[in-house]
C-alpha cells in the first residue's frame, strides 16, 4: 500500500517542520524546490533522531548525540542588527560559546542491514484493525544543546553523559500540537535485530513508545519524533538520490482496560 504524506503547515513557534512534500512509503520523495529548510555545511551539530528524552516543568530534556558534516534544519531565521540569520549561523556561533543547535541528518545504523529502524505510530489510514497512536514525542529540529551537559550527570538518565553526548531542550509534540502526525501518524527511531528471524526482527520497545500515557508530567520518558516521511525527505534534500533502504516498522495499537487505554507493539516489519 503507498503511503502518501501531505503537506503539513505547522506552527514554527514550535520548531516543527513546516513543509513535506507528497511521497510514497517506499519510493523516492519528489522534491519542491521551494522549502523553507538550509544545509548546515560542515558544522558541529546535535543529532537527536534516536534520542529518548526527560520531561521536566512542560520541557523535553533529550540525550543527543554529537555529530560532524552537513546536517539540515528548518531556516529558523530572524533578523539582528548584522542582518538577516538562520539555524546555521546560531550553530556556528555556539561553536565558541557552549552550545550547538539540533539539526538532522539520517542515522547510518537505520538503514538496511543496521542496527535500528523507523518505527511508524499509526494514524487513521494505517491502524488496521486496531486505534490511531496518541502522539507524544520530543520535536528537536532547532533545539538548544549546551556543552555544559557533557559528561555530566543528567535526572532521567542512567550514569554520566559520554563526552560525544549532549542534553537538548526540545518542545513537546502532543495530540494538540498542530501538524505533530498526519493519516499516516508519526515516526521514531528504535532497536532493530537484521539477523533474528524474519518476522522477529521489530523490537517491541520501540512501539511501546507510542503509547506514553501521560507525556508531559514531571519524570515521564518520551522518545524524539516527527511526522510520518519526515524522515525521508530530509535526508533527500540532504544528500540527494538515491534514498537508501532503510529498515522500517509498523506498530499496531489497541485500546485495553476499562479507562480505554492505549497500548502499542509490532505489528508489521517492512523493511524493503
Amino acid at each position: 500500500m503507498r503511503r502518501f504524506l501531505k503537506i503539513i503547515p505547522i506552527l514554527a513557534a514550535i520548531q516543527i517542520f513546516t513543509a513535506i512534500a507528497a511521497f510514497a512509503f517506499h519510493l523516492d520523495p519528489s522534491l519542491d524546490p521551494e522549502t523553507p529548510f538550509v544545509i548546515c555545511e560542515n558544522q558541529r551539530y546535535a543529532l537527536c533522531a534516536e534520542a529518548s528524552c526527560f520531561v521536566y516543568d512542560g520541557v523535553a530534556y533529550c540525550k543527543c548525540d554529537i555529530k560532524n558534516g552537513d546536517s539540515i534544519s528548518l531556516q529558523l531565521s530572524y533578523s539582528s542588527s548584522t542582518g538577516e540569520r538562520n539555524v546555521c549561523d546560531v550553530n556556528r556561533q555556539g561553536r565558541t560559546n557552549g552550545y550547538m543547535m539540533s539539526t538532522f541528518s539520517l542515522p547510518n545504523n537505520v538503514k538496511k542491514g543496521g542496527s535500528a529502524a523507523a518505527y511508524t505510530c499509526p494514524g487513521s489510514a494505517d491502524a488496521g484493525s486496531g486505534v490511531i497512536a496518541p502522539v507524544a514525542y520530543g520535536q528537536c529540529d532547532g533545539g538548544f544543546c549546551f556543552k555544559s551537559t557533557r559528561g555530566q550527570r543528567i535526572p532521567g538518565f542512567t550514569g554520566h553523559l559520554q563526552v560525544n553526548q549532549i542534553i537538548c531542550s526540545c518542545p513537546i509534540s502532543t495530540d494538540a500540537t498542530p501538524g505533530s502526525s498526519d493519516s499516516f501518524g508519526y515516526q521514531l527511531f528504535g532497536p532493530y535485530n537484521p539477523g533474528a528471524p524474519l518476522g522477529s526482527r521489530c523490537d517491541a520497545s520501540a512501539c511501546n513508545a507510542c503509547s506514553v500515557p501521560n507525556p508531559t508530567a514531571n519524570g515521564t520518558t518520551i522518545p524524539v519524533g516527527s511526522p510520518t516521511g519526515s524522515g525521508k525527505f530530509l535526508a533527500l534534500k540532504l544528500d540527494g538520490p538515491p534514498l537508501p533502504d532503510i529498515n522500517e516498522c509498523l506498530c499496531s495499537c489497541q485500546a485495553s482496560g476499562p479507562n480505554g487505554a492505549i497500548s502499542c507493539t509490532v505489528g508489521e516489519d517492512r523493511t524493503p
